[in-house]
């Protein structure tokens, strides 16, 4: 059976400011309205708002967790996947995703861009690491200004099914 939902993860930061909070948030309003699925690491920060805006706009919110711990994982989340992979769990996020938008973030966002776009992932970016690869042209993330166009964006890089 083919799914026809398209599934866009949302990756940022688990401590991030008041302002990356309400946009994540909106961003994940935004992917629940449209009918999509949002996929998150499941933790705090940045993965929260996601899955708080697309859980009180109706959404379905899938979490992929670094450790076995079901309870760690946010409470806006309807499915909690726990790994046991530490922080190889964002490779399965970037799998489970069709498209993602990347909001601010650290390291492990940086890690989650990187191997999303070796995988051929579309990323947006909202206010978050330039990749600049040696030799190879310019920046490969799509940039957006505003959490609409991120989620526009993203959609349209998706081949559900």
């Amino acid at each position: 059976m083919a799914h026809s939902r398209a599934y866009i993860g949302v990756i940022g930061p688990s401590e991030c400011t008041e302002a990356e909070y309400l946009l994540a948030q909106e961003v994940g309003s935004l992917i629940a309205r449209s009918g999509a699925v949002l996929v998150t690491g499941g933790r705090g920060g940045v993965m929260e708002a996601a899955s708080r805006g697309a859980r009180e706009s109706g959404g379905l919110t899938i979490g992929i967790l670094p450790g076995l711990d079901r309870a760690s994982g946010n409470r806006y989340l309807d499915v909690v996947i726990p790994t046991g992979l530490g922080s190889a769990r964002n490779a399965i996020v970037v799998s489970a995703s069709d498209a993602l938008i990347a909001i601010s973030g650290g390291y492990g966002t940086l890690s989650e861009i990187g191997l999303a776009l070796k995988a051929g992932r579309a990323v947006v970016g909202l206010n978050t690491w330039q990749v600049l690869p040696q030799g190879r042209g310019g920046d490969p993330i799509i940039r957006a200004s505003s959490a609409a166009q991120a989620v526009t964006l993203a959609l349209g890089h998706t081949t559900p099914g």
